[in-house]
């Protein structure tokens, strides 16, 4: 019997993570973090359903915060095991893991001290997680290239593939035997897009008969990423024009530096003004340092582009690092561009950057990314009148603009073709629908069913699927 247990991201695009069970043994896909609610998320992600004393190994597809963010978490409840990952991902890992430490930590410190100051009644926080955790993890991490095949666990073989989503993210490909009965499981991670910059398309299975597949966009598709930087530039030119400011709330990992290299054209075909464009974000720092030693997994426009001129930079753009530098962005009256982690506008420097601009009608909030329900992103995007920062209600009166079209995963099209491409190179059998929002998953599950797949579903949080 194989069986595969939807722990986390299962009805919704956060918290990713699956487990695949034989008869002999247990493989955790993916250890992501919830990210919501703060006191929901805390809860949900503390009382992480996983028995780690029957965890064989886990595998992460890729680096972002809501697939591998609980790795520390796992590990220190005791897992010592291997955990596997490309090389990039392992890389990312390591910025990216000790700067959700780090966060952690001085979000904490930061609600407790207000908590103190101004009697808030709000419930005091206590870190997830600490860096001697995360140092851990990664002593833990192994890495496996695109294409290799290594046996991770008693009868299961893995082997990656290019997702083509963010630097080093892999489709998972196991090879799973349980006394004979034999199968190919195939589990998508965050699923890239074709002809994006900077990284290759996604690769194709074969012989898959169990996908698992993600289905954040399964009820829309995007505008061509052409479009969407011409539009990027009108939103940079008319802030500037009165005066104001556009904070760009961004992943590190992989939107900011497709914004920055979106700005880089739109800069030389004289589309925006020359005006300072601030990467306010340390991760993204060390993460554009990590892009930079994986050219391996470039296209070949960006190799070419490497090879006269680095595409992470030009004159107007500043690496912001130090706090005191930050504060000085938002004290200037000067328009500029401030791109800053993160992505959903949970914790970090991005959140100071909104109470400085919020408030004010020349300044423009461009959401560049999907946002997760109850995160304050999501309100943003909802342009509801007044939003919570760091516990406190502020007005907002800034302009929203929204920008779906960078997204790096792929759109209802492009899962579609993708499932297609699996069912014509194998026997597929079976697909379930993770990572999505219940709205999505119902228009691509009547889109799948359309196209002749005999069976689909979008499991709930625990539900098992047996084959």
């Amino acid at each position: 019997m194989i069986e595969i247990e939807f722990v986390g991201a299962a009805q919704t695009v956060t918290g990713s993570m699956h487990l695949v069970r034989t008869s002999h043994a247990t493989v955790l896909l993916d250890c992501g973090l919830y990210q919501g609610r703060r006191q929901e998320s805390i809860e949900r992600n503390r009382h992480m359903p996983v028995d780690v004393t029957k965890l064989d190994a886990v595998v992460l597809s890729h680096a972002h915060i809501d697939h591998s963010g609980a790795l520390p978490l796992l590990v220190a409840r005791g897992y010592n095991g291997d955990i596997h990952a490309t090389p990039a991902t392992r890389d990312l890992c390591a910025a990216m893991l000790e700067d959700a430490a780090m966060i952690q930590a001085a979000d904490a410190k930061h609600i407790n001290r207000l908590i103190d100051r101004d009697g808030l009644e709000m419930t005091r926080v206590e870190p997830l997680y600490n860096l001697a955790d995360v140092r851990r993890t990664l002593d833990q991490m192994v890495t496996l290239p695109y294409h290799r095949s290594k046996e991770i666990a008693p009868g299961i073989r893995l082997t990656f593939i290019d997702a083509g989503h963010v630097l080093g993210s892999a489709i998972v490909l196991l090879d799973v035997d349980d006394d004979g009965l034999q199968r190919r499981v195939c589990f998508t991670g965050d699923l890239g897009r074709n002809a994006m910059p900077i990284l290759r398309d996604p690769e194709l299975p074969s012989n898959v008969e169990v996908l698992i597949t993600e289905s954040t966009y399964g009820d829309r598709n995007h505008p061509p990423i052409a479009e969407v930087g011409e539009e990027l530039g009108d939103i940079i030119t008319r802030t500037a024009k009165r005066g104001g400011k556009v904070v760009i709330p961004s992943f590190a990992l992989e939107r900011a530096q497709e914004i920055v290299f979106s700005l880089k054209k739109l800069r030389r075909d004289g589309r925006i003004p020359r005006i300072p464009v601030y990467v306010d974000s340390p991760l993204t720092v060390k993460i554009t340092d990590v892009f930079k030693l994986h050219p391996e997994c470039f296209d070949e426009e960006t190799l070419e582009l490497l090879r006269r001129d680095s595409p992470f930079e030009f004159p107007e753009l500043r690496y912001v690092g130090d706090k005191e530098e930050s504060k000085a962005i938002d004290a200037s009256p000067e328009p500029c561009v401030i791109i800053s982690a993160s992505g959903m506008c949970e914790s970090g420097r991005v959140l100071h950057h909104l109470k400085a601009t919020i408030e004010d009608d020349k300044n423009t909030v461009c959401i560049v990314g999907f946002q997760a329900q109850h995160t304050l992103g999501r309100r943003l995007v909802e342009k509801r009148a007044r939003v919570k920062i760091f516990g406190v209600e502020r007005n907002r009166h800034c302009e929203i603009a929204v920008l779906n079209g960078f997204s790096a995963h792929a759109d209802q099209k492009g899962l579609l073709d993708f499932a297609l491409a699996a069912r014509d190179r194998g026997k597929l059998r079976k697909v379930a629908m993770v990572h999505g929002e219940p709205k999505a998953q119902a228009a691509l599950m009547t889109l799948f069913r359309d196209e002749g797949f005999p069976d689909v579903h979008a499991p709930e949080a625990g539900e098992k699927l047996q084959f």
